[in-house]
């Protein structure tokens, strides 16, 4: 059997927190982590740091962004990793307003610029776990 390509289902562990956002994967579905009182976007958070508590709610979110910084890495530093040499890991500012660690896919890294529109793209790693990527979005107008 050959190594998964990206991370592997080890390495996706949810816990009590952000199980909510792994099962929206799941179903095609990118979920935000939002204040009930202020309505401010976080992923995940257990509270908001405008009003504190724990009165927040799981809702869709967009699945859109832009690339807000980047890297390339130029070494698999895991063996999985070796045939996608170079690949790029972006942070996207998604439209709700939070921050977003992700791969970037269908992509060459010197195509990539901050303010490239982008979206989300789920990839399967086995039968239960789901995760998001984001690739440069169609039909976007490129900044």
């Amino acid at each position: 059997m050959s190594e998964p390509r990206g991370p592997g289902p080890r390495d996706v562990v949810p816990d009590d927190l952000d199980a909510p956002f792994w099962a929206g994967c799941r179903r095609g579905e990118f979920l935000l982590h939002r204040c009930r009182r202020c309505g401010r976007a976080y992923w995940p958070a257990s509270s908001c740091v405008e009003h504190g508590g724990a009165d927040m709610a799981w809702e869709p979110g967009s699945g859109r962004g832009t690339v807000h910084t980047w890297t390339v890495f130029h070494h698999a530093y895991a063996p999985h990793l070796a045939d996608r040499v170079p690949y790029a890991v972006v942070v996207v500012a998604l439209d709700e307003g939070p921050f977003f660690h992700t791969d970037l896919v269908d992509c060459a890294p010197d195509a990539i610029h901050v303010g490239m529109p982008v979206e989300t793209v789920f990839t399967p790693l086995d039968d239960d776990t789901v995760i998001p990527r984001f690739r440069p979005a169609k039909g976007a107008d490129d900044a």
